[in-house]
């Protein structure tokens, strides 16, 4: 019986040390995947930059060498039909390129904010979608966030409207972001075909195996300390991320809400 006692007690004690590694574990992965997360997004920025700063302005001095062609060629039609075929190009280029910079990493979004960027993104999605965008930004507040906060709503709105795009069938999706004192909320709903409920509880579970994508949101969020609510019928689909405006992690403590929320406060 003795035995058994001290076995038991063996194996409760390995058991609770097993659990411990295993929070510690899953802890250091998910550091390291938000960290990912923040050089994925560095990088962006980067190659945004490169993106509108080199080959950007080169494409812009082809342009100007192609308008003096242009001038140089008025007299030969057959070589100035060639010029302006070049000049359709190099213009479709430097559209291609623009947009590419943009969505990478919008400059609106570190001089302005994200409702502006936010704006301006969904502006363009319904262009080159199609779809009909009903949008609800609220500035009223007048105060920037938390920079690394933006940054991953601004990812949210991309990653779920991509999604709309991809899966809803969707004709019509309306975006609506809330600045609370203690809160923001961006929910993004479409009305769509909806989630089938038993593909929407594996979606809802926290884990890759819902989905890259939502993984990555999640993650993001956590960061945070805020979450991610989906709710999907036969109406269409609903992603909703909360994330309070308090207790903000150091790594997003950047902008006019840095030192409130380093001391536990609303940002107001």
């Amino acid at each position: 019986m003795w035995t058994f006692s001290k076995h038991h007690r063996q194996l409760a004690l390995a058991h609770s040390q097993l659990e411990s590694v295993i929070l510690e574990r899953t802890a250091e992965l998910r550091l390291l995947s938000q960290r990912l997360l923040q050089v994925q997004d560095e990088e962006r920025r980067k190659l945004s930059r490169d993106l509108h700063d080199s080959t950007g302005q080169t494409l812009a001095a082809l342009r100007i060498s192609v308008s003096l062609l242009q001038e140089n060629c008025k007299q030969d039609p057959a070589t100035r039909a060639i010029v302006l075929d070049v000049a359709v190009l190099v213009d479709q280029a430097i559209a291609d390129i623009r947009t590419m910079s943009y969505l990478l990493h919008p400059p609106l979004l570190d001089e302005v904010g994200f409702a502006c960027a936010a704006e301006w993104y969904v502006e363009g999605f319904a262009k080159r979608s199609g779809i009909n965008v009903n949008a609800a930004i609220d500035d009223s507040r007048k105060r920037r966030l938390p920079k690394r906060m933006e940054i991953v709503l601004f990812r949210v709105l991309q990653e779920s409207l991509t999604n709309v795009h991809r899966h809803s069938g969707a004709s019509q999706v309306s975006v609506c972001f809330q600045h609370n004192p203690a809160t923001v909320i961006l929910e993004i709903r479409d009305f769509g075909r909806g989630i089938p409920a038993a593909q929407l509880d594996r979606l809802r579970q926290a884990s890759a195996q819902g989905g890259v994508g939502l993984a990555g949101m999640r993650e993001r969020l956590h960061e945070l300390n805020g979450k991610l609510e989906m709710e999907s019928d036969s109406h269409g689909t609903s992603m909703r991320a909360v994330v309070p405006l308090y207790s903000v992690p150091a790594s997003a403590q950047l902008g006019d809400c840095a030192q409130v929320a380093a001391s536990g406060q609303p940002c107001q």
